[in-house]
């Protein structure tokens, strides 16, 4: 870490960016120095991604300013961003796995001898730049033989290529072992004496101590404080992270729990979840917590039989079942609402009936038939139970807001009559209005017998809606919390390792 500050390499001020419905920054300011690992810190939805992407140019802010080196730049994309010296290195990395390192280092940039790529040239140059950060692997090598530090190595190459003097990194030690991690520690420490100024997004408390020199902490949208390493503590960061007003919204009506609806035991899937066992009761919302890639959503697909596959017992009101596809899932009385609704929960371009009827159709159907009648129905009455506000039920789904689009699919997994039903992120994208109504729902379903579970990115709904909490880190069930003992400040510091 630098003991010497520097001037400003980047300064960004009042930064506000909002998407339908939903504000995800609100006049956000961030200042990194030169040679500085800046560490920006915040839970899952905190704006922080939204923030790098208006300083890569991946998306253009509504309103504030931004200088590099004192001088006012209005960034207008991702090219332009790069010609700025600022570069993204993203948690997913973006090479292309059949080419070499020296290829995907100058991708679309190679040297040139006439109407030739210099091969000799580039493969010399990409050596000078992996050298410079002491990798010992040859720039020929394809990608596909590289292991995940040696490609995140030729990644960072190819934004030196690219001059970078702005480096962004986003979670660059989430699948990387020990040793690789000290490896990259040292890389990053020699980018920021040669006066990178270094941007890196991480949950992980015991780094942001290691590598970092400041720490800005972003919570709703907003800029919350921005800390020297010297003078705070982890506890203090996970209060900043958290430190906020319940949501008035949230709102759980509590009812006597029933009977066991599902109950998973020792779940796994090679190398993605380990060991995972849970339990839902009619009545209860238990809830799924951890920070992004903690493998919350993988228990939902794996349960419902989407990704292929698994090890585990499974029993369904005590009946041992077999569900190796989605379909399986929905004769055992699962439903899934999907985190991304419009991709994987809808046929936008279908009506509102056609999507709700569709895992049912056998029920309104004769001989093969459908019967437009009874599907009509069918429609008509869960469009009422939900109090969508839509003009028909013949109405597209891509004309509808994101809240009704989300009433739609839960209407699809009650016209099912599923009994357990899986909730990712019901709320995400959606306006307050909206979440009041999904949270009336999920009351509502719960006196009804139904037992849901709950994945949420958002501590207020968790701690508001939950009866219990599993915490997921790392592809396992890290704790579990009884409704009496759950904080959000406990279950933050759970899914972070602290």
């Amino acid at each position: 870490m630098n003991s010497t500050p520097r001037g400003s390499t980047l300064r960004m001020a009042g930064i506000s960016k909002s998407f339908p419905g939903v504000v995800a920054l609100d006049g956000v300011d961030l200042d990194v120095r030169q040679g500085e690992v800046h560490v920006l810190l915040g839970e899952n939805g905190a704006g922080k991604s939204t923030l790098m992407n208006v300083l890569s140019g991946a998306c253009r802010k509504d309103a504030g300013r931004i200088w590099i080196d004192d001088v006012e730049v209005d960034i207008a994309g991702p090219h332009h961003a790069r010609e700025l010296g600022v570069s993204m290195i993203y948690q997913e990395l973006a090479l292309v796995p059949a080419l070499s390192a020296a290829e995907n280092i100058f991708l679309g940039r190679a040297p040139r001898r006439g109407w030739l790529v210099d091969r000799r040239a580039q493969r010399t140059r990409a050596q000078a730049l992996l050298h410079q950060l002491d990798a010992t692997f040859d720039a020929g090598r394809p990608v596909t033989s590289l292991s995940l530090a040696e490609r995140q190595l030729v990644e960072i190459a190819r934004a030196l290529s690219l001059g970078a003097r702005i480096l962004v990194m986003d979670e660059p030690t989430s699948a990387l072992s020990e040793r690789e991690t000290r490896a990259l520690f040292s890389v990053i420490r020699g980018l920021a004496a040669k006066g990178a100024a270094i941007v890196y997004i991480s949950h992980r408390l015991d780094e942001i101590f290691e590598i970092g020199d400041r720490v800005t902490v972003m919570r709703d949208g907003r800029h919350v404080a921005t800390r020297n390493v010297t003078v705070a503590d982890r506890g203090e960061f996970v209060r900043l992270m958290v430190n906020r007003e319940m949501d008035d919204q949230v709102r759980r009506s509590r009812v006597a729990l029933g009977k066991e609806l599902l109950r998973v035991e020792n779940l796994d899937r090679r190398g993605v979840l380990h060991d995972v066992s849970f339990s839902v009761c009619a009545g209860e919302i238990v809830c799924f917590a951890g920070l992004m890639g903690s493998g919350r959503t993988e228990v939902a697909r794996a349960v419902f039989g989407i990704d292929g596959e698994i090890r585990a017992r499974i029993f369904v009101r005590g009946q041992h079942r077999r569900i190796r596809s989605p379909r399986d899932a929905i004769r055992a009385g699962i439903g899934f609402v999907p985190e991304d609704r419009k991709r994987e929960g809808l046929l936008p371009g279908l009506s509102i009936r056609d999507n709700i009827v569709l895992p049912v159709l056998h029920r309104v159907s004769r001989l093969g038939i459908v019967r437009a009648v009874a599907e009509r129905a069918l429609a008509s009455r869960f469009v009422r139970e939900l109090q969508m506000r839509v003009s028909s039920i013949e109405q597209r789904v891509l004309e509808l807001s994101g809240g009704t689009q989300q009433k739609v699919v839960l209407a699809r997994w009650l016209a099912s009559g599923a009994d357990v039903l899986f909730l990712d992120e019901p709320t995400r994208g959606i306006d307050v209005g909206a979440k009041q109504e999904v949270y009336q729902l999920m009351n509502r379903l719960c006196a009804e017998g139904k037992g849901i579970l709950l994945i949420s990115s958002v501590l207020p709904e968790v701690v508001g809606l939950a009866d219990r909490v599993y915490v997921m880190r790392g592809g396992r069930v890290a704790a579990e919390f009884a409704r009496a003992d759950m904080t959000a400040e406990r279950i933050l510091a759970c899914a972070m390792g602290a």
